[in-house]
């Protein structure tokens, strides 16, 4: 199979967005579009313009991408409306988007019960639909709704719907199981069929997780011939979610030798995109999910650890670092120590396996997970802490105390307004300050009245924002009482991202907690000398 090329379309903005739970922002989808883009994704689905004000807003805010085409997705023209009259299909067409993704019916039930048109009448509309996408200069892909349920039912109308899109000029015609009950080989005995009369290199598949079979489902596909795959990041999708690309895509190039957009260096980009996700939207990360979970490659104590110490093959089907993941060794004092010692060198820190700091270094990031960090998380605050534990980290400055006050009032225009104000005592050096400062909340406040006074000494702080603050409840059943764990991620004019950690029970002392280490971290890595 070395040498054919499938393309890879994601649709996370999109089918994603309808997951239960999941509320995407603009500056959400942005990043994640920006991401897929690093990645190498083909197609990116931003959205149904005209469906809701989100969706309008990004297509306005997506940057020009590097290597992924922006598609806009929609239905075919109503029954009625000429093609190039119809707001919707306009909407569609008129977005900011390079390609055009159009669904319609091809399942007879669904289009005598659900659309309540003539049969014929739906052929056309498909045909109208995505020749005005063409004669608009638009790339245009036919999602062929309900396909293998339609072809189970009526093969012969299934057949005719998805011709109507292939001889207007679709590009992609992509089958969709969006009941997400067909079995693997149903799936490759349908599309080799289709593929005798639409050639596979217009063929792509859409697949939905409803017997946990949607990966299963898309390279069955592959096998028959289709060269598109839609899919997700994390499987997300309504329902039980749709095709997991963080799986398919090592599967398609390390296992099965086909070429990507998805060049073999940027695939260890797959395990930060996939948790980037997971960050926007403010839940843990799977541990077990295949390639990229911190579990995936990880081995418990006893004969695993030892035979992997010795050949990692002898446990691990691909090496963890080709998907951007890591070996841990668990549960051993060597597995742990062989473990941080491999940490520390990607830190540049050479420590001797004997140095008697590894050991309390070992048990300090113990006791500080068994408290609620998560390191592997916020790579910078372990940072810090692995190179305190080596005497390595200048101490910039010290709080000494900080009062947070919040009230709720009216201001001069009788608006009711709540206004959060930071008193803060600090040293800096030999120099102790009392700094008073206000924001739109508890931790701006706390964070502007730090800056106000640590700039004048470190004027690089002021090329630093902080991106994302997000908290997540370690012991709810403590209710008000519950620890919680503050995980803020900043960013500087360089472009440089990182995310640190605070754990109380006191979510203000969570929230100084990881705007310290925030701070240091940018101090010490911009070379800043203690005052």
């Amino acid at each position: 199979m070395t040498g054919d090329r499938i393309y890879l379309y994601d649709t996370t903005l999109r089918d994603g967005a309808q997951t239960q739970g999941v509320d995407f922002g603009v500056a959400d989808k942005v990043a994640i579009a920006e991401a897929l883009d690093g990645l190498g994704i083909d197609y990116v689905e931003a959205g149904w313009p005209g469906a809701n004000p989100t969706d309008d807003a990004v297509f306005d805010a997506l940057p020009n991408l590097a290597r992924s085409r922006v598609v806009a997705f929609g239905m075919t023209r109503r029954q009625g409306r000429s093609a190039g009259n119809d707001p919707g299909l306009s909407a569609i067409l008129g977005a900011r988007a390079q390609a055009a993704c159009l669904v319609g019916k091809t399942w007879d039930f669904h289009v005598d019960v659900a659309l309540a048109v003539p049969r014929d009448e739906n052929l056309q509309m498909i045909r109208d639909s995505v020749a005005e996408g063409v004669k608009r200069g638009r790339e245009v892909l036919f999602d062929a709704e309900h396909f293998f349920d339609g072809y189970a039912a009526n093969p012969a109308y299934a057949m005719q719907a998805i011709q109507a899109a292939h001889e207007a000029g679709a590009r992609w015609i992509v089958l969709c199981d969006t009941n997400g009950g067909t079995l693997p080989d149903r799936i490759e005995a349908v599309v080799r069929e289709v593929a005798k009369t639409i050639p596979g290199d217009k063929l792509g598949i859409h697949c939905h997780n409803d017997t946990e079979n949607a990966v299963a489902n898309s390279l069955a596909a592959v096998r028959a011939g289709a060269r598109m795959i839609q899919g997700t990041i994390n499987g997300l999708g309504e329902r039980c979610g749709n095709a997991n690309l963080i799986s398919l895509i090592p599967t398609l190039v390390l296992k099965m030798g086909f070429e990507t957009g998805i060049a073999k260096d940027r695939l260890p980009r797959l395990a930060e995109v996939s948790r980037l996700l997971d960050r926007r939207l403010n839940r843990p990360s799977n541990r077990h999910a295949a390639y990229v979970g911190e579990a995936a490659f990880a081995h418990k104590g006893g004969l695993h650890a030892s035979a992997v110490e010795k050949d990692p093959t002898s446990y691990e089907h691909v090496s963890p670092d080709l998907v951007g993941n890591k070996r841990h060794l668990v549960m051993s004092d060597q597995a742990g120590r062989a473990n941080m010692l491999a940490r520390l060198r990607e830190l540049g820190i050479e420590v001797e396996p004997k140095d008697k700091r590894l050991p309390r270094l070992l048990e300090d990031v113990k006791a500080k997970e068994f408290q609620g960090y998560a390191f592997d998380d916020v790579p910078a605050s372990f940072e810090l802490l692995a190179r305190r534990a080596f005497g390595a980290v200048p101490q910039y400055f010290a709080l000494d105390r900080f009062q947070i006050q919040v009230e709720h009032r009216h201001n001069a225009k009788g608006e009711l307004v709540t206004v959060s104000q930071a008193i803060i005592t600090i040293d800096i050096g030999n120099e102790r300050q009392m700094v008073v400062a206000e924001g739109n909340g508890p931790v701006d406040a706390l964070d502007a009245a730090l800056r106000k006074a640590l700039e004048p000494r470190y004027p690089t702080l002021a090329t630093m924002n902080l991106m994302d603050y997000k908290v997540r409840i370690l012991t709810p059943q403590d209710g008000t009482k519950a620890v919680t764990r503050v995980m803020i991620e900043s960013k500087d004019s360089n472009g440089k991202h990182w995310a640190t950690v605070g754990v109380s029970p006191n979510i203000m002392d969570a929230s100084f907690n990881a705007l310290e280490d925030g701070i240091t971290y940018k101090l010490f890595h911009d070379g800043a000398r203690a005052a």
